[in-house]
C-alpha cells in the first residue's frame, strides 16, 4: 500500500476515479468466466464498497484498479465455492492475473473482455432501449436508479426490465463475444447507435448529463480498441464537439441560449481540438463522419457571422443521399435557409413535410417559426414559436417562449 489520503472526501474521489476507469474491465472479466452477469456487478461493487472502508486506514493503493481487480475476483471465488460450481470457473477465477490497471502487454485478454461486454449489451436481439439501460448499467455502472429516472420510471420496473434483458441473453444463447469480418460490420453500426443515443440523452436539454460523458468514455474505448473502424473514429469526434458547447448552453438562469447567442469563449477549445484532430484520421463520409465535419463548421467558426453555411448545407445534402431520414431533412431545410436564405429553407421544409413524416414535429414547427421571423414575418413567426412551445417542457419550453417574445415584445 502506498500512503493515502487520511481525509474521507479525497478517498472517496480516489475510490470513485478507480471505480470508473475499472468497472466495465471488472465485470467484463468476471462474465466470461463465471458466465453470471449479476455475480459480476455485484463483485465489482462490493470491491468498490469495501474500498471506501480500507483505503482510509491503509492508504490508497499503488495500482488502486488491480486492488478492486483482485477483491472482486476473491469474492466471486467465495460465493462460487458456496454454490458448489464445477471446477472449471473456480480454477480460471484462481489463476486468473487481475492486476492490470491498464490495458498493455499481457492484457490483451482484458481488453476483449470489454469489447465483448459492449457488444453483448448492443446486440440487435434486444429493443433498443434494453441495449441503451444494459450498457449504462453493466458497462458504465450507472445506478439502476439513475438509469430509471432517465428513462422516466421506477426503480423496481427498471431492475425488472434489466433482469429482463439478461435473462434474454442467456435464453437465447447470445454469443458473449466480438464478432469478426462480414459480422463485424453488420453489428458495428448498431453499437455505435446505441452510444449516439446514449450521448443523446445527456445533451438534450432537459437530459442527464452524466450519460453524454459516458458516451464520450465508451467512444474513447472503442476508438482505442478498433482504431481501424473510421465511423467510430467519426463518432469520437461528432461527441467531442458537440459536447464542447455544454457550459455555453444555457444562461445564468438556466434558460436555454440558441448557438448565436451563446458565448464561445465558454466553448472548450481542448475538446474542439482534440475532435477535429480525430477528425482528421476518417476519410470516409459515412453518416457520422458527415455529422462531425458539420459540427465542426460551427466549433470552430470565430463566430456564429462567421459560420460557413454554405459547407454545412452542402454536408446535409451529402448526409440526406446516405441516411435519408425527416430529421436530416429538417436539419437540411435549416441549413439551406442560412446558406441560401430563408426562402429556400422554406420551400425545403414545405417537401419534407409533403410526405407527412414532420406532421406536427415540434422541431419542424420551431425551423418553420425561426425561417419565418428572418422573412420579416415577425407575428407569424411568434405563433409557431408558442405552437411549437406547447410540445415542450422544461428548459426548451421556456427557449420557445422567450423567442416568442422577443418577437413581438409589447404582447
Amino acid at each position: 500500500m502506498a500512503d493515502g489520503p487520511a481525509d474521507p472526501l479525497a478517498v472517496a474521489a480516489a475510490v470513485a476515479t478507480a471505480s470508473t476507469g475499472s468497472y466495465a474491465r471488472i465485470v467484463a472479466t468476471l462474465i466470461r468466466v463465471t458466465g453470471d452477469w449479476t455475480l459480476a456487478e455485484d463483485c465489482a461493487q462490493e470491491a468498490s464498497a469495501l474500498a471506501l472502508t480500507r483505503w482510509p486506514t491503509e492508504g490508497v493503493p499503488a495500482n488502486p484498479g488491480g486492488w478492486l481487480m483482485t477483491v472482486a475476483r476473491n469474492r466471486a471465488i467465495d460465493v462460487l465455492r458456496r454454490a458448489s460450481v464445477e471446477r472449471r470457473k473456480l480454477r480460471e477465477l484462481a489463476v486468473l492475473t487481475l492486476t492490470e490497471a491498464e490495458p498493455g502487454a499481457g492484457a490483451g485478454e482484458i481488453v476483449d473482455d470489454r469489447l465483448r461486454l459492449v457488444f453483448t449489451c448492443c446486440h440487435p436481439a434486444l429493443s433498443p432501449e434494453a441495449r441503451v439501460a444494459l450498457t449504462l448499467r453493466t458497462v458504465c455502472g450507472v445506478s439502476t436508479a439513475d438509469i430509471a429516472r432517465a428513462f422516466l420510471t421506477s426503480e423496481s420496473t427498471m431492475t425488472r426490465r434489466l433482469t429482463r434483458a439478461k435473462a434474454k441473453i442467456a435464453a437465447a444463447g447470445i454469443p458473449y463475444r466480438v464478432p469478426t469480418g462480414p459480422a463485424l460490420a453488420e453489428r458495428l453500426p448498431g453499437v455505435l447507435a446505441v452510444l449516439y443515443l446514449l450521448f443523446t440523452r445527456g445533451y438534450d436539454a432537459d437530459g442527464e448529463p452524466a450519460f453524454a460523458d459516458e458516451a464520450i468514455r465508451l467512444a474513447r474505448l472503442l476508438d482505442r480498441l478498433m482504431p481501424a473502424q473510421s465511423e467510430v473514429a467519426a463518432l469520437l469526434a461528432l461527441f467531442l464537439l458537440q459536447h464542447s458547447r455544454r457550459d455555453a448552453r444555457r444562461d445564468p438562469d438556466g434558460n436555454l441560449l440558441t448557438l448565436d447567442r451563446q458565448d464561445r469563449a465558454r466553448w472548450d477549445h481542448d475538446a474542439i481540438a482534440e475532435g477535429v484532430g480525430v477528425l482528421a484520421r476518417v476519410t470516409a463520409d459515412g453518416p457520422y463522419a458527415l455529422q462531425a465535419r458539420i459540427a465542426a463548421c460551427h466549433a470552430t467558426a470565430a463566430s456564429a457571422e462567421a459560420t460557413d453555411w454554405v459547407a454545412i448545407a452542402e454536408a446535409y445534402d451529402r448526409l440526406a443521399r446516405r441516411q435519408p431520414s425527416p430529421v436530416v431533412e429538417l436539419n437540411r431545410a435549416v441549413a439551406h435557409g442560412y446558406a441560401h436564405g430563408p426562402a429556400a429553407g422554406l420551400a425545403l421544409l414545405a417537401a419534407a413535410r409533403a410526405g407527412g413524416a414532420l406532421d406536427g414535429y415540434p422541431l419542424a414547427v420551431a425551423a418553420e417559426a425561426e425561417l419565418t421571423a428572418r422573412q420579416g414575418d415577425r407575428h407569424r413567426a411568434a405563433e409557431l414559436f408558442r405552437r411549437a412551445a406547447e410540445a415542450h417542457s422544461g428548459a426548451a419550453r421556456r427557449a420557445l417562449l422567450e423567442r416568442a417574445a422577443t418577437l413581438l415584445p409589447g404582447l
